[in-house]
């Protein structure tokens, strides 16, 4: 008998990361050999499952509604006067860390263009371009005349170039920003401004911000209980080249967006994603984002919660910053890069046995806490991965079995009416889909004028895709990504390209 004492750290570490991806395969071998044993009872097992998310898609978007209605209300705040109410909002600079790498210079000045728009001083911003050094010779030169654009805009501006093969990094963003804040470190430390008076912000290159961002902040950051234990989250928007990205591409990027204002209404379920903020002393205390790592942008709050001893969170910011959805030269490249980008996301399972191995031999955090963050990122990605196939394909094949192979026997009312019944169900679910519809126009950009007003009557019935979108884009990337770690054939950081047509 195997005594689990007995098991070397990396077995353990492996069998942690095997989980994940066992327990979908699992899921699907027992659908498919059930469904031919024992048809009925997977009937009854899928209606209940499908009634189940019926249940989950109402209070979805029943949080997703209410978050609306404060992001409509928070947009229009003026965050600047609420700043000045408070003594202490002159000392609080903001430290803005832009990563890059083989991206089109039009794509890194719009996104530092929008950072000189903001109501917040220019002169409390820091701003840092974090370019890579396997670039190329072109990224200095991007560098340079990026510098002598905007070099006296902010209170700072620098740029960093992160070293190429780098041991025990995985080249990606995490590596890039972590090298990038080290090197300014240096600068705030000669400076000598209190750690505790910044907070610093993880950009992607195509983000806009709304101009009452860093305000917003800043004000976030001054009346919450204790800024250096709370990551800050905003709403991310894929607006920037939204009218000329194809339908798909939109549904993908819109369910992404309106999945994660729905969670703002439920802190303790949120991670940090893509574009957030958090305290520099915080950053500083956790040692920076992680460099071995694809997803660094929700290990960042995780870091945080095992450095703090679960007191840790993430408090939502309902306000936008605008990035692109995938967008290739043409629609196959596009669905190739939408592919690896979901992919890439869904790798967020590599946080599971992270968190399994380090939040439980640390008596200090709450049992509680440590066990919803560990379901909550494992039940995740199993229903990113499962649900949708088993609603969409699976559901069907019970029935199917029965009537193929003639089996009267075990052919009842509920058989018979079984369709019928996943029908109603799908049908009950399509207010979802049309609620979809119309906050994807309410939260359109103006229309660029190449575009007709025929565009929008496309917008809203680009959802019927909802379906192909939430298989091909949404389980199977989550399988590929499941299955690679369950593998041990590690994924790494690939860069989703920003192209933009207007």
């Amino acid at each position: 008998m195997i005594i689990w004492s007995n098991i070397s750290p990396h077995t353990k570490y492996r069998i942690l990361e095997i989980i994940p991806g066992l327990s979908i395969w699992l899921t699907f071998f027992l659908a498919l050999v059930l469904s031919f044993v024992v048809p009925l009872w997977v009937i009854y097992f899928i209606i209940v499952f499908d009634f189940y998310w019926l249940i989950r898609v109402v209070y979805v978007f029943v949080y997703l509604i209410i978050a609306y209605v404060r992001y409509r209300r928070d947009i229009r705040v003026n965050w600047l006067a609420a700043c000045q109410k408070i003594p202490k909002w002159t000392g609080i600079y903001h430290l803005v860390v832009i990563a890059s790498y083989k991206d089109e210079i039009e794509i890194i000045r719009t996104s530092l263009l929008y950072l000189t728009k903001i109501s917040y001083p220019l002169d409390k911003l820091i701003v840092v371009l974090a370019l890579e050094e396997r670039e190329g010779a072109e990224a200095q030169a991007k560098a340079r005349l990026i510098e002598g654009e905007f070099s006296g805009k902010f209170f700072k501006f620098f740029w960093a170039l992160h070293p190429k093969d780098t041991p025990g990094e995985v080249a990606g963003k995490g590596s890039n920003i972590a090298y990038a804040g080290r090197q300014i470190k240096k600068w705030i430390d000669a400076a000598r401004i209190p750690y505790e008076n910044i907070a610093v912000s993880s950009f992607d290159v195509d983000s806009c911000v709304h101009p009452e961002y860093f305000s917003y902040l800043t004000y976030k950051y001054l009346t919450v209980a204790n800024p250096t234990h709370t990551s800050f989250q905003p709403i991310p928007l894929f607006n920037n080249n939204i009218w000329d990205s194809p339908a798909l591409m939109r549904v993908a990027s819109n369910s992404t967006t309106f999945w994660l204002m729905s969670e703002t209404l439920r802190p303790d379920r949120l991670f940090t994603f893509s574009s957030h903020s958090m305290s520099f002393k915080a950053l500083i205390d956790v040692d920076f984002w992680q460099s071995d790592i694809v997803t660094e942008d929700s290990r960042i709050f995780i870091q945080g919660f095992i450095q703090y001893d679960g007191d840790y969170q993430v408090t939502p910011m309902y306000i936008p910053i605008s990035m692109d959805t995938v967008l290739g030269k043409n629609n196959w490249e596009s669905l190739k890069n939408l592919y690896k980008q979901q992919r890439r996301w869904a790798y967020g399972v590599e946080n599971f046995p992270f968190m399994f191995w380090n939040f439980f031999p640390n008596s200090k955090i709450r049992v509680w806490p440590k066990l919803r963050y560990i379901w909550n990122q494992l039940e995740g990605v199993y229903s990113w991965a499962t649900a949708p196939i088993l609603i969409f394909v699976l559901g069907r094949l019970p029935v199917w079995v029965i009537r193929h192979f003639e089996r009267p026997e075990i052919y009842n009312p509920v058989v018979s009416n079984t369709p019928n019944i996943l029908n109603w169900l799908m049908g009950a679910a399509m207010i979802g889909l049309f609620i979809s519809a119309i906050l994807s126009l309410i939260i359109l950009p103006p229309r660029p004028k190449k575009h007709t007003y025929l565009k929008y009557p496309l917008m809203a019935l680009q959802w019927i895709l909802f379906p192909i979108s939430m298989i091909v884009f949404g389980s199977f990337p989550a399988i590929d990504a499941q299955t690679r770690l369950m593998l041990g054939k590690y994924l790494g950081f690939q860069t989703t390209k920003k192209v933009r047509k207007t």
